[in-house]
């Protein structure tokens, strides 16, 4: 599909004005040199800007840039005033978790702006003084001028800032109690959705429409379907952002992920011409065939018809000849043999024969990735014979519960006679009982943390068929804060991802594509790996080598997507299922469940089952669950 087609009028089903970007980099760039903008014509003319300002993940990159604006290029803040959406109640200016410290690590402690300038809503409050403090910061938006720019995020639930479904469009600054979903999302920077607060400060629906201009962002797949409910649906207090379609100058500010479920992204052929190529015509009929619940093979041209496709069969049809040439596209992505098939016509297979067997490289964001979204994949390789590696990236260590640690501590303390072991339990025990809600693990905590997972992996590839020896812990220091929030990718992250890929220089590459999860890890592992693969292009063995993608638990490919599906019996599922199991420390609950609460091993049947499904509802094989895969190509 062409996207230089958005001009031609496919936005008919958008009521706010929305700009998509290839990623959020570039949409960040954008805001902040259309704010900065702003900013040095107020200074010129001795005027202030008021800025309305939001947390979370979300705005860093604007921050980013905002604050390299100011130290190369001189913009100055010295005439900027700041109102912050909300903060958590109660909650602690020097705490990990506010938005003091959010706001000052990212932005306030890198510019020039006066202290006295700044307005947070203040966490430490009395609750007999919050209803006249929320008052008074409304009337100090007001005298000076109000918002000129809001910045603004959407949460899962449709909130804006933390105005819960259910708010109404003209409510002010006030305490809100927060939706369980919101506190689940909030889960990973607090260790544990027990500690995070159930109320919070916030300005109101009203507060944020005053503001002259808003900018609403949002980035990945997690959030593309509230997207497409605020931008395209009716509006409704239980979608909070939905009133912004009331706001004569709101534009949202996408990038291609979050905008994947817009209808110009997802069915253009409903709102406009579409330049049909293979690609977009399986797309199109894959969609058809599961919106109408037909077989592919039975859709008839009325259906096309019907369904705004009708140019497919007047420029590729008729039904019938492009039904084929789609069910043959889709059921060639279908193979037993992920690592290509020795002494077989590979023509029609997703992978090549030869080499046979082949080098393979499987990358794994946290220890258990491998396993929970490849896992079948994964033990046929090792059963088929291939060289399989598997690279850890991250040690995984904050997402072991304290009392996991101490368990596992207290078992060798047991079993050994010597005292070191037990001074060593002491002093865990020592630092779980001396450590409050929200703080970071010591490094001896963290340290025993990355062991357990270390273990557990382990015996996952031992189970799946994959030597010791070919088990690889890269510790990729981007990760190792001991929180939620993760640092940049430096040189040494990147030496890592090399040395391994050097190491093996595989035939294959399977990496995470599901780039949504909610802590950010995902997305920065392969950034890692296709930097260092884009740097590798020219190598001779490089040309040779596939990448494929796979996705787990925070997202799912479209059936459209999957260049390669490997399909499971229910033995080889259960076998799958005992490989993530061994990741012991992670069974029962998940420290981070995100956007879900259930196992992961419930995630990962749900996902290939589901996976399976599809295909047979399209009139493929029926076949018990299906591992599927999207090829990148190396650029």
């Amino acid at each position: 599909m062409n996207n230089s087609l958005d001009h031609l009028g496919l936005r008919i089903f958008e009521k706010i004005e929305t700009t998509i970007y290839p990623d959020a980099r570039e949409a960040s760039e954008v805001v902040a040199g259309e704010i900065a903008n702003l900013i040095r014509a107020r200074n010129q003319i001795g005027q202030n800007t008021v800025l309305g300002l939001a947390t979370g993940s979300t705005p860093i990159r604007v921050y980013s840039e905002l604050v390299r604006l100011h130290e190369e290029e001189q913009l100055s803040f010295s005439r900027v005033i700041t109102f912050n959406l909300d903060e958590y109640y109660p909650m602690q200016p020097q705490e990990l978790q506010s938005y003091v410290r959010f706001m000052n690590e990212y932005l306030f402690d890198h510019i020039d702006i006066p202290r006295e300038n700044v307005n947070i809503p203040d966490g430490t409050l009395k609750r007999e003084d919050v209803y006249e403090y929320c008052t008074e910061f409304e009337r100090k938006i007001e005298r000076v001028g109000g918002l000129d720019v809001q910045l603004l995020g959407i949460g899962r639930t449709g909130h804006i800032g933390f105005n819960e479904p259910g708010s109404l469009e003209k409510t002010r600054t006030r305490l809100i109690t927060l939706d369980e979903l919101t506190r689940a999302d909030a889960a990973a920077s607090f260790f544990g959705e027990e500690h995070v607060p159930r109320r919070a400060i916030t300005m109101g629906v009203g507060t944020i429409m005053k503001a002259k201009k808003i900018y609403l962002m949002a980035w990945g797949d997690a959030k593309a379907d509230i997207i497409r409910r605020s931008v395209e649906g009716e509006i409704t207090p239980q979608i909070p952002a939905t009133f912004l379609q009331k706001h004569e100058n709101t534009r949202v500010i996408l990038d291609d992920a979050a905008a994947s479920e817009l209808t110009r992204k997802k069915t253009p052929w409903l709102v406009g011409p579409v330049e049909w190529d293979d690609k977009s015509i399986r797309k199109a009929v894959t969609w058809l065939s599961l919106k109408i619940d037909k077989p592919i093979l039975k859709l008839t041209d009325e259906d096309y018809n019907q369904n705004g496709m009708s140019d497919i069969v007047t420029d590729h049809g008729p039904a019938y000849n492009v039904n084929i040439r789609v069910f043959n596209q889709v059921q060639h992505t279908i193979t037993g043999w992920p690592g290509g098939k020795p002494n077989a016509d590979d023509s029609n297979r997703p992978e090549r024969a030869v080499p046979f067997p082949k080098r393979v490289l499987i990358f794994s964001p946290h220890p258990d990735d491998d396993v929970i979204s490849m896992g079948g994949t994964m033990m046929r390789l090792a059963e088929h014979g291939h060289e399989v590696h598997v690279a850890h990236q991250t040690t995984g260590n904050i997402s072991v519960f304290d009392d996991e640690a101490l368990r596992y501590a207290d078992f060798v303390s047991q079993y050994s006679k010597g005292k070191e072991e037990k001074k060593l339990f002491n002093q865990m025990m020592d630092s779980v009982q001396r450590k409050k809600p929200g703080d970071t693990d010591s490094d001896l905590m963290l340290e025993i943390k990355t062991k357990i997972r270390r273990a557990e992996a382990k015996a996952a590839s031992r189970y799946s068929g994959i030597p010791e020896e070919h088990v690889h812990f890269l510790e990729m220091p981007f990760y190792e804060t001991g929180r939620a929030k993760k640092k940049d990718l430096s040189k040494k992250d990147f030496k890592l991802i090399r040395d391994v890929i050097l190491k093996v220089k595989p035939h294959q590459i399977y990496a995470a594509g599901d780039l949504s999860d909610p802590h950010g890890t995902h997305r920065i592992c392969w950034d890692a790996i296709r930097t260092t693969l884009s740097e590798l292009k020219d190598e001779p063995w490089v040309k040779d080598c596939y990448v494929w993608l796979y996705r787990g638990v925070w997202q799912q490919w479209d059936i459209s997507e999957i260049d390669m599906a490997v399909p499971l019996s229910p033995g080889e599922r259960l076998r799958k299922r005992r490989a993530i199991f061994k990741h012991a420390s992670q069974k029962d609950q998940p420290k981070y469940p995100g956007s879900t609460s259930r196992e992961f091993w419930m995630i990962a049947d749900e996902r290939t089952i589901t996976t399976a499904s599809l295909y047979d509802r399209l009139g493929l094989a029926e076949y018990d669950s299906i591992e599927g895969f999207s090829r990148w190509e190396i650029k």
